[in-house]
């Protein structure tokens, strides 16, 4: 069973950058695509980024594009998300998921989904 766990989440001001990571176990780390999520309260999850599960390969949303990377280390097991000057509007909970040679973006679904980390940007 593949797990995942979230973790670098907290309250932030605007304008400053943000690492959230991914930490994957349980499967062949190499053989899986990672996306992540975010969900504000009364809204829909939405993607945000995601990553091949061969590397080389990156979606963003249009509202993270430019100021977010994606990026894994097969040898820790890990995806990370960096955000740069975020916003109020970043504000939200953010999941990883996976999903076995998942080539990236929303439209394929992911088989497994970490808990979330809450990121809050607030002055």
């Amino acid at each position: 069973q593949v797990q995942l766990v979230e973790s670098g989440g907290g309250l932030v001001q605007p304008g400053v950058s943000l690492r959230l990571s991914c930490a994957v176990s349980g499967g062949t780390f190499s053989n899986y695509g990672v996306g992540w999520f975010r969900q504000a309260p009364g809204t829909e999850r939405e993607f945000v980024a995601s990553i091949k599960w061969s590397g080389g390969s990156f979606y963003y949303a249009e509202s993270v594009k430019g100021r977010s990377t994606i990026s894994r280390d097969n040898a820790k097991n890990m995806v990370y998300l960096r955000m740069n000057s975020l916003k109020p509007e970043d504000t939200a909970v953010y999941y990883c998921a996976a999903g076995l040679r998942h080539n990236g973006g929303s439209l394929t679904p992911y088989e497994y989904w970490g808990q979330g980390t809450q990121v809050t940007v607030s002055s």
